[in-house]
């Protein structure tokens, strides 16, 4: 067995189990992305991660144009799971509803749900896609974990089907003026529900302040974009219940 002792310039998500000594047969459009756009050979290292088996130095056995094969060589991260912290959206424009996503991944969302709500402007949303950006974020921020994007689904559904002992965090733009902060809220199972540019309708607000598991927060003075509010919110859960502190 061929044994890499560079470091590994370029990491990539791949499905495939990862372990020591693994052989790793490489997509069509992986050996492309690796030997033809990175320019890699055979003798070079890749990490590897699959969002199950942490990080993994592997060399480069084979080297094709249209495939490849690489060895699983030495563990270099354990797998880091996020917080059980779920991010709730409504769809927007495309590149927003992108960079939701990606930042969602990139700051600890352990999975990420799109909803629809009485004032969404979108009807639907390419789930593949933006899993496709949720595996794009962990690449290149250094993650071994890629939270699940979920297809779109009615915020009634959602609420309908809570699971028992999850809290969420009801981030409503009617209270701007307040300090953004969380209270003293408590719990280890989470969700930030971020709304659509038009905000939430009324019957929504009412139904959502009368669930008995939904804290009210505010983001501050200021009524944001929903694409910021989503990293704000995240950003003010992460440093009072999440992994920051």
């Amino acid at each position: 067995m061929y044994c890499s002792m560079k470091d590994a310039k370029v990491r990539l998500y791949v499905e495939h189990p990862l372990g020591e000594g693994q052989t790793i047969p490489l997509e069509r459009d992986q050996a492309h992305y690796l030997f033809g756009v990175m320019r890699l050979g055979v003798g070079d290292a890749v990490a590897l991660f699959n969002g199950r088996d942490g990080e993994w130095r592997c060399g480069v056995v084979e080297a094709g144009k249209r495939k490849g094969v690489l060895v699983c060589e030495a563990q270099t991260k354990p797998l880091q799971m996020p917080p059980d912290l779920w991010l709730i959206f409504a769809p927007i424009k495309k590149a927003r509803t992108d960079f939701i996503v990606e930042k969602a991944a990139e700051m600890g969302a352990a999975r990420i749900m799109p909803v629809q709500t009485d004032f969404t402007n979108s009807e639907r949303i390419r789930q593949d896609r933006l899993q496709a950006h949720a595996v794009e974020a962990a690449e290149q921020c250094g993650g071994t974990f890629v939270p699940e994007v979920a297809d779109l689904q009615k915020l009634d559904r959602v609420l309908a089907d809570w699971p028992e002992g999850r809290q969420l965090m009801f981030c409503d733009e009617a209270e701007v003026g307040s300090a953004a902060r969380l209270g003293a809220a408590s719990g280890d199972q989470w969700a930030i529900l971020i709304g659509p540019e038009g905000g939430f309708s009324p019957d929504e607000r009412a139904r959502l302040k009368s669930l008995p598991f939904a804290h009210v927060v505010s983001l501050g003075p200021r009524i944001l974009r929903a694409d910021t509010a989503a990293v704000a919110a995240m950003t003010i859960w992460q440093q009072a219940l999440g992994d920051w502190g």
